[in-house]
């Protein structure tokens, strides 16, 4: 398939935005190494008032990732980081890709079920987690593949005296206490591991454009998690577009936000390899908490804030917005939902900085559109593509690219494009053809070269800026005995956007309550997966051949409710 050899949107392009880019295709622990050579002595890491300059962070890189060879992580070995976002998932990602090994991001919210099935289908044979997580390890490690594990704490980061005053300001309940520092063959203390120090990095040859750097796990169209495979290149590359993107940022003098989790691809590139790269300091908050991002923003002069549209609608509808000073915001991208027009126009009224939406998805890197931050953007638009990046609506009916104003699959291709989904060939074929990534998003373009989702894949739900897939929750329901019929959409929520409501339909035998579902839920997955509400029927709407009318539903919930905006006064 062909496209325009000079596509409409670059009409719109900034004189400051090339059309392509020169990309090194270099791993991707370099551009750390590029940044501490030119800027050795510049604030990299701030967590909590714990800082670490460039040089520091590199030397602690190199030493951990000493460490990771000690225990046998070799080229290509699989190494899980089960971690929110800490000044060790840092070290941690780079030290992985230092050794050669891949890494495999891991949602510290999962729930051994979740865990298990990353793991086994990973391979990995390292894991690197929280020393609160450590026994939901332990409960999966003999179904998996793994080795050894490497456990590290929040408190281990923080500076003194909040170190030694954080199990004190902690929640009353009772602490789960690990003690790594005895010898073990299979448990080891990140901690005790930093304190070996080294400067010799650790050499392995590695091929940018065609070494996995990642193993990034998404539901897809499916709902069944597969490990999507970013390559050195893929990665360094749409760092680099955002970049270009962001083209009025100073290198060495930005401040960006790290509230995004690092274990979700978008927070990985907008957020960590964007500072790495561009010789930002990394501000560090392991959770997202209104008035403590308000506070680090004030306090620390943010310049860049990446995020999802819940977290700005949660400052613009906060209490205290107005006793605090957001005006060092210059830019933010926000992605992983629809950004509604108003929340964009509030944001950028209070902050003085703008606010635009992106769209990608996690086989892109995953950005691969973008409204233009200084230039003309349009609402309701993600935008148009990035550098180097081609894009098109195509009709698999038809076989055919569709004209201005057609409805029908997005596709793109571009150097962020994924390398294919580990160890499924089927799937990368179905989703990959030739250098064409088919999104699965209905979508359209207008005659200046904007794009527009029309309609997303089939069933996703997305709340607070999380991809939820209704089969993985159905199937847990099913498991209960007390359910005969199940199924799960997304319903209108004003702070979520959309939240999880189930339909069920119990057996005759056994009653059940929406407690009981709860907590069954709770038990096996992570919580931003489990249904808020339940609705019990008799019967569910079907067709003649007894399949059930999802859209149905969807359309009656459609009906009921409706959460427009409203800025709090």
């Amino acid at each position: 398939m062909q496209v325009d050899t000079q596509p409409i949107w670059y009409d719109h392009y900034p004189k400051q935005i090339p059309h392509s880019i020169s990309y090194e295709k270099k791993a991707l622990h370099l551009f750390l190494k590029d940044t501490m050579i030119t800027y050795p002595n510049h604030r990299a890491i701030n967590f909590y008032g714990n800082t670490w300059t460039f040089k520091q962070l590199w030397q602690d890189v190199v030493t951990f990732s000493h460490g990771l060879k000690e225990m046998g992580v070799q080229k290509g070995d699989r190494v899980a980081i089960m971690l929110p976002n800490l000044p060790q998932t840092v070290i941690s990602y780079y030290a992985v890709l230092m050794t050669g090994g891949i890494v495999v991001q891991t949602n510290p919210l999962y729930m051994e079920r979740e865990l298990k099935h990353q793991l086994i289908d990973s391979g990995a044979k390292v894991i690197i987690c929280l020393d609160d997580l450590f026994p939901r390890v332990m409960k999966v490690k003999k179904e998996t593949s793994l080795e050894k594990i490497v456990v590290t704490s929040i408190q281990e980061a923080l500076p003194f005296p909040k170190k030694v005053l954080y199990p004190l300001t902690q929640w009353k309940e009772k602490k789960i206490k690990v003690d790594v520092e005895v010898d073990d063959q299979h448990i080891f203390s990140f901690q005790k591991m930093l304190r070996k120090k080294r400067t010799d990095e650790v050499n392995v040859e590695i091929n940018g454009e065609e070494d996995i750097a990642l193993l990034q796990y998404t539901g897809g169209t499916t709902g069944v998690a597969k490990g999507v495979m970013l390559t050195h290149e893929n990665l360094g590359a749409n760092t680099t577009q955002c970049l270009h993107w962001m083209y009025e940022l100073d290198e060495g003098k930005e401040k960006i936000l790290a509230v995004l989790p690092f274990f979700h691809v978008y927070g990985m590139t907008v957020s960590m390899n964007l500072s790495i790269m561009h010789a930002a300091e990394l501000i560090i908050l392991p959770k997202f908490e209104p008035e403590e991002v308000m506070k680090t923003i004030e306090k620390q002069n943010i310049t860049i804030f990446p995020g999802a549209p819940t977290m700005y609608v949660g400052l613009l509808n906060h209490k205290k917005l107005k006793h605090y000073d957001l005006s060092s915001i210059r830019a933010c991208i926000s992605g992983s939902a629809p950004l509604p027009l108003e929340v964009q126009q509030q944001f950028e009224k209070v902050t003085g900085g703008k606010l635009v939406e992106g769209y990608g998805l996690t086989e892109a890197s995953p950005v691969t559109h973008c409204n233009l931050i200084w230039g003309k953007r349009k609402e309701g638009s993600i935008g148009i593509p990035w550098p180097d990046t081609e894009a098109a609506i195509y009709s698999s009916e038809e076989d055919r690219l569709l004209e201005a104003g057609e409805i029908g699959e997005l596709i793109v291709r571009g150097p962020q494009v994924m390398k294919g989904y580990w160890n499924r060939p089927e799937e990368t074929a179905v989703t990959l053809k030739g250098d064409w990534l088919f999104t699965g998003d209905m979508a359209y373009m207008d005659e200046d070269g904007y794009f527009y989702i029309a309609d997303r894949k089939k069933d996703m739900i997305i709340a607070g800026g999380f991809n939820i897939y209704p089969r993985e929750i159905e199937e847990v329901l099913y498991e209960h005995e007390a359910v005969q019929e199940a199924v799960v959409i997304g319903v209108p929520d004003p702070y979520r956007g959309e939240t999880v409501k189930a339909f069920i339909v119990p057996t005759k035998e056994r009653k059940v309550t929406e407690e009981e579902l709860n907590a069954f839920c709770r038990s096996r997955l992570a919580a931003y997966k489990v249904p808020r509400l339940y609705e019990f029927r008799t019967e569910l709407p079907k067709t003649s051949v007894g399949k059930i009318l999802k859209r149905v539903l969807v359309e009656e919930e459609k009906k009921k409710t409706s959460f427009p905006y409203e800025q709090t006064k």
